[in-house]
């Protein structure tokens, strides 16, 4: 447990609650630095698969999902899977982020057979199935973690998104997404799956009535599974989007607020390497600004998006709009795989 009282906790609430923007922001880009200390921004060309959207965790702040038996519910074909990731390679995509709702009517056997269908027909690197559907999985098969996650490396998992962390505070998520993981069983996936060898991913999605104070204790939970593991490759954050969910009546936050979240996590999250920038969620511009406020990463080209977009967010971008942004920041663009090494260019 995060001990609230603790002089380390209560300095970091002050200073998110009280340090002006430029130096926050300041903080950040000097922390970004001292690990990242050359001028690169990296960048991934990946699609998002959105399996099915059907699913049974009814979560407060998801305009995306449809319940069993909804008209438009749906489950794709490991055919229009494979599509969609030929179309991906076509501009240069080295992986795919494949995640969906929690379906009880998908056996297990699918999933894993869906992995060994696109590693033999269309390979790839696959970045799937977030925590909260590594826990269904688990529930609904009646399997631990670590069975769980072995089952899906070996039909080819490759690493682990960090969706659906929220607010890792368990009674923040007991007000809008009590029937999908909780705080405590999030970080367990996370950690079972960084013993097994996997990297992943990790998130902070803000906004959803919660404290200064939750949100610190959301980075110090992160950054004590760090310590052990190491298997953090990086950390995102975003704002709800709360349009045409049933959050619809909070009050979206500013670019403000998200700039000064990013650069808190900058500064607390010392042991996790990447800071990625949210520009889908944000924009290209403040996405850019981002990158002086403690991120080296830009994110994704994103060439497919479903989740954000169902909330009315659609921001798109081109691959030499990216590029330019990035330089146009002072920096050198350069696309990277999702350990985030680097990809030569071809002489």
């Amino acid at each position: 447990m995060v001990d609230r009282s603790s002089p380390e906790f209560r300095s970091y609430v002050e200073l998110y609650e009280r340090a002006s923007l430029l130096e926050l922001g300041t903080l950040a880009h000097q922390a970004r630095w001292r690990l990242h200390p050359d001028e690169t921004v990296t960048y991934i060309i990946d699609r998002n698969i959105n399996y099915t959207n059907v699913c049974v965790a009814d979560c407060k702040f998801c305009a995306f999902y449809r319940r069993p038996k909804h008209g438009e519910g749906y489950v794709l074909s490991f055919e229009e899977i494979g599509r969609k990731i030929d179309e991906l390679k076509a501009i240069g995509g080295v992986q795919i982020l494949i995640q969906g709702g929690h379906n009880p009517y998908i056996p297990f056997g699918w999933y894993l057979d869906l992995m060994r269908y696109i590693k033999r027909h269309h390979p790839i690197h696959i970045h799937g199935f977030s925590p909260s559907e590594v826990d269904f999985f688990a529930g609904r098969f009646g399997m631990t973690l670590e069975e769980t996650i072995r089952e899906l490396v070996a039909a080819g998992l490759d690493s682990i998104p960090g969706g659906g962390g929220e607010i890792l505070v368990q009674d923040v998520r007991d007000r809008v997404a009590k029937k999908k993981a909780g705080a405590d069983r999030w970080l367990d996936v996370m950690e079972t799956a960084h013993r097994l060898g996997l990297k992943t991913s990790v998130t902070m999605m803000y906004g959803l009535g919660e404290t200064l104070a939750d949100r610190i204790e959301h980075l110090f939970r992160v950054r004590e599974v760090q310590a052990r593991t190491g298997g953090f490759t990086a950390f995102i954050c975003w704002p709800l989007q709360p349009e045409h969910t049933e959050l619809a009546h909070l009050e979206k936050t500013d670019a403000v607020t998200y700039l000064r979240t990013q650069a808190i996590a900058r500064v607390v999250l010392d042991n996790v390497p990447n800071i990625q920038a949210s520009w889908v969620t944000m924009g290209p511009k403040i996405g850019q600004v981002a990158l002086t406020f403690g991120a080296n990463d830009f994110g994704s080209l994103m060439m497919e998006e479903n989740v954000v977009s169902a909330a009315g967010t659609t921001w798109r971008m081109t691959l030499p709009e990216m590029q330019r942004l990035i330089a146009d920041a002072g920096f050198v663009p350069r696309q990277r795989r999702q350990d985030y090494s680097v990809i030569e260019e071809a002489a």
